[in-house]
């Protein structure tokens, strides 16, 4: 951290909605800047929903700022990717790449998500799992928050960092329909007797209506993949299906392709699927004194791996013109608030807007259906790699980080 913890005397306090892998980071950049700092999560704690998540570049950059986090990551650093074919006649490798630095580190959710918490309850940030907030209402100097259960507390302002089905976002600018993208992922955990590559890899393979991607994250072959297809609407939960259906989705198609795709998904030890949904991009991301961050101002399709490292680009920016406008941690008046967050919007929105547009086109160009097309997907992907040398689209920006030109916070 490049500054000093303020003095806790002015104890202005922020309610964070949601504790999921934004909110305990905000809460600790906030803590150390002489805030204090209540975070409502409407799960119960330890909950083991999701898989996986990519920490790449720019997102270590932010997490870097944070005592006690980078050294204690709980994944595996992934330094190559490489793209395979498994389709009939065009079987074997397009791609391989090393990045330099490295793509970035493997971890599982809920380990990071724990490790997260933690730290955040350790830095003095007050943590209320089971507590679901239904409301937030501006008032002249102050927000009140309304739990599920009646009760309220009130706060100088309020961050929404309460994910895609965000309760903040709704009290804000009220319900909007979710539009089912057309593609669904099913995804899993596998502990493999061997690992797939002797250098840790991402690896992404290509077939005919289907693609699958996978990486380690542990140091004992644990992997994990999603496999993305066209599919009829599917519910957009993320929660892992029971005994019963587990046999059935190992036997799913792809479990016979080849080069260790297929073993991935006939030996998982746990599998979720779910759909796809795109939300309406949102002009501004701030009502009164409430604003919002990640994936509740800008919900993304996962086709980027950016879900949280775009969560802490955001965090990043809203901290550092916090110290700009307000360096004492007094409480903000409504119009100090205004041109923070409206600094913050100016930053952010076409930067984020820029790479849920990115993992749009990502993922609809992976899933193709027919021979022919894949055969075409496959030559245009080599001619890509050939000629740009580089994982993805725009990946030489990741890696430059949230703040080229500006100072740290």
């Amino acid at each position: 951290m490049s500054s000093q913890s303020k003095s806790m005397s002015s104890q202005t306090k922020v309610i964070i909605v949601g504790a999921g892998v934004a909110g305990p980071v905000l809460g600790m950049f906030l803590k150390s800047k002489g805030y204090q700092v209540v975070i409502y999560e409407r799960i119960k704690r330890n909950s083991d929903g999701g898989l996986s998540l990519m920490i790449q570049p720019n997102g270590f950059r932010v997490l870097s700022l944070l005592p006690g986090i980078v050294d204690k990551l709980p994944g595996k650093q992934i330094n190559r990717m490489s793209l395979l074919s498994t389709v009939p006649g065009d079987e074997g490798e397009i791609s391989e790449i090393d990045v330099e630095g490295g793509l970035g580190v493997g971890v599982r959710r809920h380990e990071f998500l724990a490790l997260l918490q933690q730290n955040a309850l350790d830095s003095g940030v007050e943590i209320y799992w089971e507590s679901k907030v239904v409301d937030v209402q501006s008032q002249a100097e102050s927000v009140v928050v309304t739990l599920e259960n009646g009760k309220t507390d009130v706060a100088s302002f309020v961050v929404g960092c309460d994910g895609l089905h965000s309760n903040t976002r709704i009290a804000l600018f009220g319900e909007e329909e979710a539009s089912f993208t057309g593609l669904a992922q099913m995804g899993g955990t596998t502990t493999l007797e061997e690992p797939l590559t002797k250098v840790p890899t991402m690896i992404n393979f290509f077939g005919e209506g289907a693609h699958i991607i996978t990486y380690a994250v542990d140091d004992h072959n644990k992997y994990s993949w999603a496999i993305t297809r066209q599919e009829p609407e599917t519910k957009e939960g993320w929660r892992a299906v029971d005994d019963s259906l587990l046999d059935q989705m190992r036997q799913d198609p792809c479990s016979q392709w080849g080069m260790g795709a297929g073993e991935l998904v006939r030996k998982a030890q746990k599998i979720i699927k779910y759909g796809l949904y795109d939300r309406p991009e949102l002009k501004t991301w701030y009502k009164g004194r409430v604003v919002l961050l990640g994936d509740s101002a800008h919900p993304t399709s996962p086709h980027l791996g950016q879900g949280a490292n775009q969560a802490f680009e955001d965090i990043y920016h809203l901290v550092r013109v916090l110290i700009k406008y307000n360096p004492e941690a007094a409480s903000p008046s409504t119009e100090t608030l205004e041109a923070i967050f409206q600094e913050y919007e100016r930053i952010r929105i076409p930067r984020s807007a820029a790479l849920v547009k990115g993992a749009r086109r990502m993922g609809e160009s992976r899933v193709v259906i027919g021979h022919e097309a894949s055969i075409q997907r496959n030559a245009q992907l080599r001619d890509y790699y050939k000629e740009h040398g580089l994982p993805w689209e725009g990946f030489s920006v990741l890696t430059k980080g949230p703040y080229e030109g500006e100072s740290e916070i």
